[in-house]
């Protein structure tokens, strides 16, 4: 049996599964907001009870987590929880679990669990993509985690868009403080100010992601213009990481992944960009959808894995 535990803002996730990945015990908690003790108590907590629920016990327990751990010092950085940054998280949790623990970002997670069984399973090299309220991204080969020399590999969400046009330069300012990351663009919110600053709306007066959607379906021609311009630069994104690593496979999650007909619109914008007479990246909607983070970080925790 593995466990695996996907810590959010607002609640934290725990899934058991047996070995060939089969779902056995789901359950979720409040997460204790700006307590770090409570939080450590909280997924140890939740380890326990399924644990009871089961009837077996993991030997060691996987945590997705915004943000990572600084290969300086093994503290978490890089999160919006805040309470846990500066932290020794993987260190304590072993404490109060009794047993190791693998933490890796919750992008990883989402990427590992549909390179493991899911959007991504033939493929050797896969890159899962997170298009939401923000641009994430994990990078798997071989069925690990791929994190690189400064465990930053996949966080694509804060470069800046390539082949950038005339009236997309310097682009709209990110909240890290630099211009024209990905994330102003090919994110739920970089449609929607994309949308309102071409029609003249103010910023948040526009309509939603979801509405955009339903307008292009109903014909307006501004939504259709604004989805020509995300798929566009969605394309070009996708051609960077395809000329970085050339994966097998890139998985799409986050709510822009479940537009209609994301992935083929995606990858057709995608191959004028790609520095190559073939092209054979497959670019695929995820599998396992809101539960990859959960079943990823499960996967981190693998008998066969002599981490």
């Amino acid at each position: 049996m593995r466990i695996g535990i996907d810590f959010g803002g607002t609640k934290i996730e725990g899934l058991a599964l047996d070995a060939q990945g089969a779902e056995l015990a789901r359950l979720r908690a409040p997460t204790p907001r700006q307590d770090y003790p409570g939080t450590v108590r909280a997924i140890a907590e939740l380890v326990a009870a399924l644990e009871a629920q089961t009837g077996g016990r993991a030997p060691g327990v996987g945590v997705g987590i915004p943000g990572s751990l600084s290969p300086r010092d093994g503290t978490v950085r890089n999160g919006n929880a805040t309470w846990l940054l500066g932290k020794p998280f993987d260190r304590d949790l072993m404490e109060a679990i009794g047993r190791p623990v693998r933490i890796e970002n919750d992008a990883n997670c989402f990427a590992l669990s549909e390179a493991v069984d899911g959007a991504g399973a033939d493929g050797r090299v896969v890159f899962g993509t997170i298009n939401g309220t923000g641009v994430g991204g994990g990078l798997v080969v071989d069925r690990r985690p791929w994190g690189g020399r400064n465990g930053i590999a996949g966080e694509w969400g804060h470069v800046p868009l390539p082949w950038a046009r005339e009236d997309e330069f310097p682009g709209p300012k990110c909240w890290c403080g630099r211009r024209s990351c990905l994330e102003v663009w090919i994110s739920g919110p970089g449609l929607e100010a994309d949308f309102a600053r071409r029609v003249g709306a103010g910023e948040g007066d526009g309509p939603s992601a979801r509405e955009l959607s339903e307008m292009e379906a109903a014909g307006d021609p501004d939504a259709e213009a604004a989805f020509a311009r995300l798929y566009d630069r969605w394309g070009r994104a996708l051609a960077l990481l395809a000329g970085m690593i050339d994966p097998d496979v890139i998985v799409l999650g986050g709510g822009l992944s479940n537009l209609p007909d994301a992935p083929e619109r995606a990858r057709a914008a995608m191959l004028p960009y790609v520095f190559s007479d073939v092209v054979e990246t497959e670019v695929r909607r995820a599998v396992h959808g809101d539960s990859s983070g959960v079943r990823g970080a499960a996967w981190l925790w693998n008998e066969e894995d002599p981490r």
